[in-house]
């Protein structure tokens, strides 16, 4: 923070909304400015959940495509165009944030680009946007979503206020797992159920006339999370404080920017066991990432499932992965936290490769299951056969797992740094989840590529989190507190 950054109380840049006596105690509830800064973070949420994890992607990679092999291939090239990008561009622009000022005249383009952006996706079509149109979209709108996080993030204490970040940010999380399931299940309800099942309380065709066999439910998608998008940006823009104005040039805050990254590396050089734990971080992070980005892809390829049977799917992980965060609280207090995120990674890697062992056919690699001769396990419209059983348990682990690792990931960081240099080194943990996002795309790719089968490409998933486990083996420190 510069001189130029002081604090107020009142005014356009306030770091707290007035009463700033009450906020700044702590036990006030959280100011209109607070609010919709957790609301902005729930509206973003339902684009990662709707097209890049459970519906659309899916759709793109097994119909768009035609092929989920292929598909699958092509998803994972871009995915890592868009990781080489971010790589390179947002920890400057955090390392930035503070010189630059006022965050707001930059992020209200972003938003502004993003929303019509995300709505085109509607038109990814055979005979409208090509595969390439619809990869190039979403490629560069992960990159803008990536600097939405940047500048958002960096807005916190100027919402909340330092006595109030907590509260913030943990609302913020819960918005964005309530407007998921909201957004998942309206989509079931209105668009995925009907005509498939006869219950009193599902319409009996899809709302607004779609069509399935155009797809169209799939696509909706696309317009509902640029709605969300929008109407949870607005607040923001309305309420909450934004940085005062530095009159810093763009380009010379990013060379500021620059200078500040090195020093912040070599701040963790002088520590080894927090570097080599950031270093470790690094690979299996991006391993949890590839996990959570291409389940959708792969289990709506291999596992033969439809629109429905992936809304079903990332309605029961999303309602389940919320254990994750007691999961990780008990194991780094019975554990520690290092041990508690080997226990997280050691799972993972359990959970891709039961994955890659299961088929319509097949269970774990050596059971063969003809669902011809078994009865289906109850009369649903999902999920009947115990293969399709076995993989949402599966994924319900993977989905504990990954949840409890972010949260074991960060308590192990505090462990391992001098309090007087948090700040410090939680930059660079925020720089080491973006240095290598590309890699576990690259590697999906690679392997699909090699191999020619979706399993091939998600077994590589396995070297990143392997990596990640020997890493953490050479950490001192972390150990359960006594």
């Amino acid at each position: 923070m510069t001189e130029s950054t002081a604090v107020d109380a009142h005014g356009p840049a306030a770091v707290v909304d007035p009463p700033a006596a009450a906020e700044l105690g702590g036990d006030a509830p959280l100011s209109r400015g607070a609010v919709a800064w957790a609301l902005f973070e729930g509206a973003r949420n339902p684009y990662v959940i709707l097209i890049t994890i459970y519906i659309f992607m899916p759709y793109v990679a097994s119909t768009l495509v035609g092929d989920p092999v292929r598909g699958q291939e092509i998803v994972s090239r871009w995915s890592q165009y868009s990781g080489w990008a971010v790589m390179a561009t947002a920890p400057l622009l955090g390392a930035a944030v503070d010189r630059i000022g006022r965050r707001k005249p930059l992020l209200a383009p972003i938003v502004l680009l993003m929303i019509p952006m995300i709505w085109a996706l509607w038109w990814a079509t055979p005979g409208g946007l090509s595969v390439t149109a619809v990869m190039a979209l979403t490629t560069v709108i992960g990159l803008l979503f990536a600097y939405t996080e940047v500048l958002h993030n960096s807005l916190l204490v100027r919402a909340a206020g330092m006595s109030g970040a907590h509260k913030a940010s943990g609302l913020a999380l819960a918005l964005g797992n309530a407007f998921a399931l909201l957004a998942l299940g309206f989509t079931a309800w209105a668009f995925a159920l009907p005509g498939k099942v006869d219950w009193g309380f599902v319409p009996s065709a899809p709302l607004f006339g779609l069509d399935p066999a155009a797809h169209e439910p799939e696509r909706i998608v696309a317009p509902m999370a640029a709605a969300i998008f929008a109407l949870g940006a607005l607040p923001i823009f309305l309420f909450t404080p934004d940085a005062p104005r530095t009159g810093v040039p763009f380009l010379r805050a990013l060379a500021d920017g620059a200078r500040d990254l090195w020093r912040m590396v070599a701040t963790v050089k002088a520590h080894k066991d927090a570097a080599v734990f950031l270093l470790a971080r690094m690979f299996y992070v991006d391993g949890m990432t590839a996990i959570l980005i291409y389940a959708g892809i792969y289990a709506a390829g291999v596992m033969g499932w439809g629109p429905l049977e992936m809304l079903v799917f990332g309605l029961v992980l999303t309602v389940l992965a919320v254990l994750g965060g007691f999961v990780g609280r008990w194991l780094d207090a019975g554990l520690g936290p290092r041990r508690a995120v080997l226990v997280e990674i050691g799972m993972s890697v359990l959970g891709v490769i039961a994955f890659i062992g299961m088929a319509p056919d097949r269970i774990l690699y050596f059971w063969s299951y003809d669902p011809a001769a078994h009865a289906p396990l109850w009369d649903g419209p999902v999920f009947r056969t115990l293969p399709e059983l076995i993989f949402i348990l599966i994924g319900f682990s993977n989905a504990v797992f990954i949840t409890a690792h972010y949260a074991s990931s960060r308590t192990l960081l505090t462990r391992l740094t001098p309090p007087e240099q948090t700040g410090a080194f939680f930059g660079v943990y925020a720089l080491s989840g973006t240095a290598t996002i590309w890699l576990g795309s690259f590697l999906v790719n690679q392997g699909t590529r090699i191999f020619g089968t979706q399993q091939g490409g998600f077994a590589t998933i396995i070297l990143l989190l392997a990596a990640g486990f020997v890493g953490l083996l050479f950490v001192k420190g972390g150990d359960r507190r006594r």
